[in-house]
């Protein structure tokens, strides 16, 4: 049988393995992807970012049609299900994998479907699916396999009315009430996509406050605005078991309480997708979520062998995963690498949330002497004028120096809107300074005039010293 050989092989194809074999075929090396589902785009294409966010783009629109008084003076009882709006939102999934497959294409980059495991530090195994295999040799192996919902054994999830974030995405009914169990990023993205058709949602968190590693005052936003789109949310609780019939889930918690609904949707955690690599062959052992550690130059135990994106861990962003695989092919060309250390937080809730930079409570902590900004998005024209009056733009900077320190967004376009301070945060010297959004033109109206508002406010406080 004949050994097909190359100079470096991805194992998987989602924003990690893509970015890295793009960025590798361009410098002239050999390239091979493997791919286990059969379709390029990784998890973040199929039952991830990219579906979850559509998703949310179309409950959106719906909350702005049922909300705008041209249409409620028709008087029509509009009503969206569940499966009718998510098969609206997966129309965008073919679409993305034609533009990922050309990308392979173009750059003549050899994409396996089949399932990866390692002979030895220099050889993988593809099982195809048919029943055939083939045999691969390279110089450099990157894992790039992503990670998959975390399962408990004692949940089963195997039950038509018990869900994880990518089984909701096949779901072909619309609960009337639905418990999300787990309130990190995706299960607060979850509860605010389903309360915004009208499901009745509990949100438990095993913790005492919403996304801990938000600034408070955008933590609390959040949590204030849940709840006001009618989310119930239990904080500091754990599920002691779970019993789902025919007709529906109780939720047993260990403080005694019992809660009651028609779905369970599990978002506590993922794990590394690495149980059928066979790492055993070239002495790598996963950690209990199945995820690899690596060092600065994210390479493992194994000096050929590197892994990037959501199986080392965090951040597990679709964003630091691309850069991660770019920065990661530079390395094994010999070239300087980005630094992925500053990444932006994107957080697709409704309204949704961006930060970068530091907390007021790290900066607290630090005793940095700072002053806040802000710019609430009511008082914008352009707010009032498209609706968008929810939320704020919020700027931390130094009080000797006007240096920016962070900058936090609660509201429509957040993720967009935030690029604006990060470019100005990575300005060498004193090019980051709150000063540029004081002396710059915005256009008017836009959400972005935002940024010179809150420049305004903060500055004022310190005249006003």
């Amino acid at each position: 049988m004949a050994i097909n050989t190359y100079d470096v092989v991805i194992i998987g194809s989602g924003p990690a393995g893509e970015s890295a074999a793009m960025a590798s075929a361009k410098a002239g090396k050999k390239v091979a992807v493997i791919e286990s589902r059969g379709l390029v785009g990784g998890n973040c294409a199929h039952k991830g970012t990219i579906p979850s966010k559509a998703l949310r783009h179309a409950v959106k629109q719906i909350i702005r049609f049922k909300t705008s008084s041209l249409f409620r003076e028709s008087g029509e009882n509009w009503r969206f299900t569940f499966p009718r709006v998510l098969a609206e939102a997966c129309q965008v999934i073919p679409k993305q994998v034609e533009l990922h497959t050309d990308f392979y294409v173009r750059n003549r980059v050899v994409v396996y479907s089949g399932f990866a495991s390692f002979i030895d530090a220099n050889t993988l195994q593809v099982k195809i699916p048919v029943g055939t295999s083939e045999t691969i040799r390279a110089e450099h192996f990157i894992i790039a396999t992503g990670s998959r919902p975390y399962q408990p054994a004692d949940v089963d999830f195997n039950h038509p009315r018990i869900y994880d974030s990518d089984s909701i995405l096949d779901m072909q009914h619309t609960p009337r009430h639905i418990l999300i169990y787990g309130a990190g990023v995706i299960g607060c993205e979850y509860a605010s996509i389903l309360s915004g058709l009208g499901i009745k949602v509990d949100l438990i968190n095993n913790r005492d406050r919403l996304l801990s590693f938000l600034d408070d005052e955008i933590s609390d936003a959040l949590s204030y605005h849940l709840r006001d789109n009618g989310v119930r949310v239990r904080h500091s609780e754990v599920y002691e078991r779970i019993e789902a019939t025919e007709q529906g889930v109780t939720l047993f918690l260990q403080s005694g309480k019992r809660i009651k609904a028609d779905a369970l949707l599990w978002c506590n955690g993922r794990s590394g997708n690495t149980d059928q690599l066979n790492l055993e062959a070239v002495g790598l052992t996963p950690d209990h979520r199945g995820n690899l550690t690596v060092n600065e130059q994210y390479q493992t135990d194994v000096d050929n062998i590197y892994a990037v994106g959501d199986v080392v861990g965090w951040p597990s962003l679709a964003s630091a995963s691309y850069d991660q695989g770019r920065a990661l092919a530079a390395i094994i060309l010999g070239q300087p690498a980005s630094d992925v250390s500053e990444v932006p937080t994107g957080i697709y809730t409704l309204p949704e949330i961006s930060s970068v930079g530091k907390t007021e409570r790290e900066l607290t902590e630090a005793r940095v002497p700072y002053e806040v900004g802000r710019c609430l998005f009511k008082n914008t024209a352009r707010g009032q004028i498209s609706g968008e009056d929810v939320g704020m733009l919020k700027l931390l900077f130094h009080v000797d120096t006007g240096a920016l320190l962070g900058v936090h967004c609660f509201g429509a376009e957040a993720a967009e809107i935030i690029h604006i301070g990060q470019a100005i945060m990575c300005q060498p010297g004193e090019n980051n300074n709150i000063s540029f959004f004081l002396n710059t033109t915005f256009n008017y109206p836009t959400m972005a005039e935002a940024y010179r508002l809150a420049a305004l406010d903060g500055t004022n406080r310190i005249n006003r010293k």
